[in-house]
């Protein structure tokens, strides 16, 4: 009886803690919504803000892309941004024509761009915050 009793209150003891810890785990982040040109290695990840400062989820990001010689090459991209409004852009050219290129995000009527040019920082990560 004693064993059972002892076995018993080891058991509660040892698996309290771990089922609290198991529900306290934080969630996930958000995964980043990507989306690849295919034409070059370079990247840059977006984060959209509202006029608050707060992240704009479902904002729009455009960017048309001239390269290679004379520009002849075209591209443009669109992609949503992410609940944390993030989005990111891979696979763009090191070398475009008239750089920088300029994304355009909007949502609803508030609009903002900034401006990116791969032949000087190929990998970089930049914060939009839209405005009227």
């Amino acid at each position: 009886m004693r064993i059972r009793l002892r076995v018993l209150i080891a058991a509660t003891c040892l698996g309290v803690p771990a089922i609290l810890s198991a529900q306290a785990a934080p969630s996930a982040p958000a995964q980043v919504t990507t989306i690849d040109g295919g034409v070059g290695p370079c990247s840059l990840e977006l984060t959209v803000k509202d006029a608050d400062g707060k992240p704009a989820p479902t904002a729009t990001v455009k960017v048309h892309i001239a390269y290679r010689f004379g520009g002849f090459h075209k591209l443009d991209l669109e992609a949503g941004t992410n609940v944390e409004g993030k989005v990111k852009f891979t696979g763009l050219p090191s070398k475009v024509r008239r750089p920088p290129l300029e994304f355009q995000a909007t949502k609803g009527e508030l609009t903002a761009s900034v401006s990116y040019d791969p032949a000087t920082t190929c990998h970089d990560h930049q914060e939009v915050k839209l405005g009227k």
